[in-house]
């Protein structure tokens, strides 16, 4: 029995992710993985891979990093979970206030979807109102029935909650603004991603969150992946904008399983216990939300992001990776079919058929001939462990790789193919 069998046989999609399951990544895949040294991964038989998922994005300064994984066993050592509140959950706290530009107050937990759930909860508390408006263009936002409810793969949510969650589009003002015509009188928030793959245009960000203002809506920004990638403090500071309530995980303690709820005074105390008389809100209470090992990994992720101008270099590097791929699809004649895409901090690859549509083929074609040069690159996901000699082999991964996606282009990529194809998360059957 491989790998991949004794994985299936015992959790559920055979990891604990999706986007971690066998479906998502080629035949020629690593099933399963021992170790991460700065940009790079092995195997089970110590085989070496310069990867760019770096965990889900949640690895950005580099695997095992000394200096992180020193401060966190530094508070193993402390007992790593207290009776009370930590001397480091009191520092941590205090450090994301000062960083985080709209946040008063923050309650760390273990992952993204707890964070971003409370938020919607404290959102309905505070307007006594039901309806979330969610970005249609950002990919995930919660395993919580109020977003899983609006994809393809609700099977299990009640049909009342379903309804609950309505969906615009980004950059689109005017979607939104129907939206909240057609139910004045119900939203309780609006939740999206300050970007992903484009800046916002128009003055996009600014104009739903007016819109959010002047009918009463809870304004939230999910920073799960632009937190500490964009700017130090955050999206909403590069963009300079200050949402009600936010909230953070990923890349905020390089791998350790940090996430955090922040926001305004206002929404945050809501969940507090000082105000006399006020109405309870169960917001977050979880055992290990403030487990020191993480909260000092978030400290050192800090202080080594601030000491070697961490975010300008995935900037660069993201910018040179770009040009550089863009360069070696035009010199194989597929510049119309393999396209770079997204920022500088964040690119993003698109692989398209002949009819100009997204190609899971030739994306699973494209990724199976990188792992064949010694990158897994099943997105791109940057870190300040990729360096010069990685950007050098990276790109003559990509000349190689390219020269067989020529080739598919022309005479069809199951002909190069070897297995299944990739498929997409939200699908509504295996």
């Amino acid at each position: 029995m491989n790998y991949n069998e004794r994985l299936q046989r015992v959790i559920p999609g055979g990891a604990h992710t999706y986007s971690r399951g066998s479906d998502q990544f080629p035949e020629n895949a690593p099933q399963i993985l021992d170790r991460g040294e700065g940009a790079y991964v092995y195997d089970d038989k110590d085989n070496k891979f310069l990867d760019y998922g770096m965990a889900l994005r949640a690895v950005n300064l580099g695997y095992a990093n000394e200096a992180v994984n020193k401060a966190a066993w530094a508070q193993i050592e402390k007992g790593n979970n207290l009776t009370r509140a930590s001397m480091i959950e009191l520092e941590a706290a205090e450090l994301f206030v000062d960083l985080i530009p709209s946040a008063d107050m923050v309650k760390f937990t273990k992952n993204g979807s707890t964070a971003t759930t409370a938020a919607v909860k404290l959102a309905r508390a505070y307007t006594g109102k039901e309806m979330v408006l969610r970005c249609a263009d950002h990919p995930f936002f919660s395993f919580d029935d109020w977003f899983i409810g609006s994809t393809v793969m609700n099977k299990g949510v009640p049909e009342n909650i379903v309804k609950q969650t309505q969906m615009f589009k980004y950059n689109d003002i005017d979607s939104l603004k129907a939206l909240i015509d057609a139910n004045p009188d119900n939203i309780a928030c609006l939740i999206m991603e300050p970007s992903t793959t484009e800046h916002p245009k128009d003055d996009f960000l600014h104009k739903a969150q007016q819109l959010c203002k002047d009918n009463g809506i809870v304004f939230i920004l999910d920073e799960m992946i632009t937190g500490f990638r964009w700017a130090l403090g955050g999206a909403q500071q590069y963009y300079n904008i200050e949402p009600d309530l936010c909230t953070f995980g990923k890349a905020m303690a390089n791998g350790f399983a940090v996430a955090a709820l922040a926001g305004k005074r206002e929404f945050m105390d809501l969940g507090g216990i000082t105000e006399e008389g006020q109405d309870r809100v169960f917001l977050l209470s979880t055992t290990h939300g403030a487990e020191m090992c993480g909260l000092g990994a978030f400290i050192e992720t800090i202080n080594f992001i601030k000491q070697n101008n961490v975010i300008d270099h995935l900037w660069q590097y993201g910018e040179k990776l770009k040009q550089g791929m863009s360069e070696l699809a035009k010199k194989h004649g597929v510049e119309d079919s393999f396209k770079m895409t997204g920022l500088g901090c964040s690119p993003n690859y698109l692989t398209l058929g002949k009819d100009g549509a997204p190609c899971f083929g030739l994306r699973t074609l494209f990724s199976q001939e990188m792992i064949k040069n010694g990158v897994l690159m099943p997105w791109i996901a940057l870190s300040y462990a990729h360096q010069d000699a990685e950007l050098e082999q990276t790109m003559a991964a990509v000349d190689k790789a390219l020269a067989v996606y020529k080739k598919a282009l022309d005479e069809g990529y199951q002909n190069y193919l070897v297995g299944k194809v990739i498929k997409p998360v939200f699908r509504p059957q295996n």
